[in-house]
């Protein structure tokens, strides 16, 4: 999501403690290498001209040092807040249960570190209007090879462009844990393609924003 967010700049609660198979992940679609290429850019442009650090960065510090987990319990718990706090839309995620070389990947764009993850967000939040993020369901599961968490979520906000379009998008995210029950891998899953979602960016849309039409139970309005 972040990285079809800084495309554009340049142009709940449900939990389950049942195991799944590594046939529940979803599985990733193809995006083309020149859109990635393009999306991968034109973000590093936009933390190169960014500068300073913000409050995001200092509330993560802070998590990083205060919070723990010895269990995958843990780790949804701590999710779970997470989504309560919107973390797509707000920036502010708990950095601690997270490798710092933590792989980050959408259709769109890939990279590692909590630190790039973090300004990434920092960049997106001025451009995001009424934005909501519904977390559907939660759940633990694990492979032969190691545990990971499974959340699926609705994403909706309009973007602060003249002609304000609407981002929808429904979505899923794999959170793959190591033995210290640590995020090794953030990857995202969308329900429709990279190039349909990079499409809703130049699609316009009339009148003020209004909830009903967002059609979320946790809506922040940024405003």
């Amino acid at each position: 999501m972040a990285g079809m967010c800084c495309y554009r700049v340049h142009s709940f609660r449900c939990c389950s403690n049942n195991n799944n198979n590594n046939n529940n992940k979803p599985k990733p679609t193809q995006t083309p290498v020149l859109l990635k290429i393009a999306v991968t850019g034109l973000t590093e442009l936009l933390r190169l001209f960014s500068s300073g650090q913000d409050r995001m960065d200092i509330v993560n510090d802070v998590q990083r040092y205060e919070v723990s987990v010895s269990s995958i319990d843990d780790v949804v718990m701590i999710l779970n807040s997470d989504y309560e706090n919107a973390y797509f839309v707000t920036g502010i995620f708990t950095s601690a249960i997270y490798s710092e070389n933590c792989l980050f990947e959408d259709p769109t764009i890939t990279f590692r570190g909590t630190k790039v993850y973090s300004r990434n967000l920092k960049l997106l939040v001025p451009f995001f209007n009424c934005p909501s993020i519904a977390l559907q369901k939660i759940e633990k599961g694990s492979t032969s090879e190691a545990s990971f968490v499974l959340a699926t979520w609705k994403l909706r906000t309009y973007l602060r462009l003249p002609w304000r379009p609407l981002i929808s998008v429904d979505g899923s995210t794999i959170y793959d844990l190591d033995d210290k029950f640590k995020i090794v891998r953030h990857a995202e899953s969308w329900d429709i393609s990279a190039l349909e979602a990079i499409g809703q960016i130049f699609t316009p849309t009339f009148g003020r924003p209004n909830q009903e039409k967002l059609g979320s139970v946790s809506l922040l309005n940024m405003a």
